[in-house]
Parts: structure tokens; C-alpha cells; sequence
């Protein structure tokens, strides 16, 4: 796949990883700082820590990175650097 995921990572049912933008474009990759690196890559998923939960139907956009311990709500959307705390 186009995804990262560390180690004891659970996916909630339904959670969808998307790797590909709407306008096929390369995919941005955001920093903790909200600074924008341009992957060079029309397709990458999620990166996804180690110890990491994401509820059932959990949606992330191409380019999603998720810190290790980070605890997800059901139903919600990722996009860019996930900052919340656990």
C-alpha cells in the first residue's frame, strides 16, 4: 500500500485511508509547525504512529500524519498533521 503504519496501530471498522487527491496533484505532506513539504508523490496515504486508535469510520486524506498515541474520535476527518492530544 501507500501507507505507513507503526506498530500496535488499531483501525476502528469502516476507517478508509485515502492516497489519492481529487485533482490527482501531488500530495502535501504537513509539519507539526503547519510548514507544507511537497512529497513529489500523486499517491501516499497516512502515517499512522505507533500505539495509535482510530475509531469506526474514521476518514484520512492523502497525506494525513498522525502522531504515536494519538487517540481518534469516530467519524471524524483527517487532514494534514493530527495535533490533538490523547
Amino acid at each position: 500500500g501507500d501507507s505507513i503504519l507503526g506498530t500496535n496501530v488499531n483501525l476502528g471498522a469502516g476507517t478508509k485511508i485515502s492516497n489519492v487527491r481529487l485533482d490527482r496533484g501531488n500530495v502535501p505532506i504537513r509539519n507539526p509547525d503547519g510548514s507544507i513539504i511537497d512529497s513529489n508523490m500523486r499517491k501516499i496515504g497516512a502515517m499512522i504512529g505507533d500505539s495509535s486508535e482510530l475509531g469506526c469510520n474514521v476518514v484520512t486524506n492523502p497525506g494525513a500524519v498522525i502522531p504515536s498515541s494519538s487517540a481518534i474520535p469516530p467519524n471524524t476527518t483527517v487532514t494534514g498533521f493530527w495535533n490533538h492530544e490523547r
